[in-house]
């Protein structure tokens, strides 16, 4: 055991966690770990809310959630994705004469992993290495659209888990549902003022071969700018988000 024992419980449940071929019960980890009842229930509490468990609560089981699935695959995914995606956010940047930006999920966090700066545009705060809940950026409700509903709910399971920014944003689990809705059925997600008013942003999901939105592209645009260049905005967006797709081998959103 380590000076940090917390440290080591915490690792030996996700380490449990992931070697199971089925969710298991809070009693199965606390008997194999040999960790007291309370503790177990406390570390599965705290590990489910930060989005590395998911509680099946009708079936009374805990599985890995969807933010474990992130971190194991992180570095796998973003290095080569970064190295794609550059050239391609460039040319975006350069051809609209705004910010375009690369970001991946974590957790319930939209974590941004390229900036790319029109000359003379504004700083935003979207910078690389920012995170900011999900369902408040286009970023992130253009990966989350293209999510299993389960993993939603594994992310989402009550009102208390959404974060609201400005006071705005999705307040419930059904909101939530709904807004992701209407983005696959557009195609793209738009967000219009939550994180920096008076701009608004586009975002498009990015599949791997396995169809899991791996990131998203987008662009952030002075909201007065009008609907001629939200057109254009989108467009290009879609292009880029496509093309990334097309090397990944993923298949294009809807």
């Amino acid at each position: 055991m380590s000076s940090a024992p917390a440290a080591d419980h915490v690792l030996a449940v996700l380490r449990l966690l992931a070697r199971q071929p089925e969710p298991v019960s809070a009693g199965t980890v606390a008997a194999r770990l040999g960790l007291p009842r309370s503790t177990t229930y406390r570390l599965l509490a705290i590990l489910r809310d930060q989005g590395f468990v998911s509680h099946l609560v009708e079936r009374r089981r805990y599985c890995l959630g969807v933010a474990a699935y992130e971190l194991g695959t992180a570095y796998q995914r973003q290095e080569p994705l970064q190295r794609i995606a550059g050239p391609t956010l460039r040319r975006l940047a350069a051809e609209l004469g705004q910010h375009a930006r690369l970001s991946v999920l974590h957790g319930t966090q939209v974590y941004f992993v390229i900036e790319e700066r029109a000359p003379g545009a504004p700083v935003l705060v979207t910078d690389v290495g920012v995170r900011l809940p999900a369902p408040v950026t286009a970023s992130g409700l253009a990966i989350l659209a293209e999510l299993p509903a389960r993993q939603i709910t594994a992310l989402f399971p009550h009102p208390d888990a959404l974060v609201q920014r400005e006071g705005r944003g999705p307040t419930t689990p059904t909101e939530l549902r709904r807004l992701l809705s209407d983005v696959r059925t557009r195609g793209y997600a738009v967000e219009e003022g939550l994180v920096t008013p008076g701009w608004t942003s586009i975002a498009r999901p990015v599949l791997d071969t396995q169809d899991h939105p791996v990131a998203s592209v987008a662009v952030t645009f002075p909201a007065e700018a009008g609907s001629g260049l939200h057109d254009q905005v989108v467009e290009a967006v879609r292009g880029a988000a496509d093309h990334l797709s097309d090397r990944l081998g993923g298949r294009r959103a809807g």
